[in-house]
């Protein structure tokens, strides 16, 4: 019985397995996938929603009059002395956001 050998990996195979193999059939038909962007998946709601959400719900920034007047009041209250202007400042800040945020 006659061999082939094909040099991608030396697999000897027999001649008629080898003409067997080259047989090639109809093929089947495929089938058609229509993509509906349209419809709701519940990724896209999750992520609508939460795009609906940051829009809706903007974080409370109070302003920098508000936050000097606070700082301010922090100083006063120490004598008008000592401390740092950056931690009354951060701590006026921190206290606005938390009073609007509740």
């Amino acid at each position: 019985m006659p061999t082939n050998r094909t040099k991608e990996n030396d697999i000897v195979l027999p001649a008629a397995s080898a003409a067997a193999r080259r047989k090639t059939s109809t093929p089947a038909p495929r089938a058609k996938h229509s993509l509906n962007r349209s419809a709701a998946t519940p990724e896209t709601v999750a992520i609508e929603q939460v795009d609906e959400m940051v829009a809706v719900d903007p974080p409370f920034a109070p302003t920098e009059s508000e936050i000097a007047a606070l700082a301010y009041t922090y100083w006063a209250g120490r004598g008008c002395q000592g401390g740092s202007p950056e931690e009354d400042w951060l701590r006026a800040e921190n206290e606005l956001r938390a009073k609007a945020s509740a």
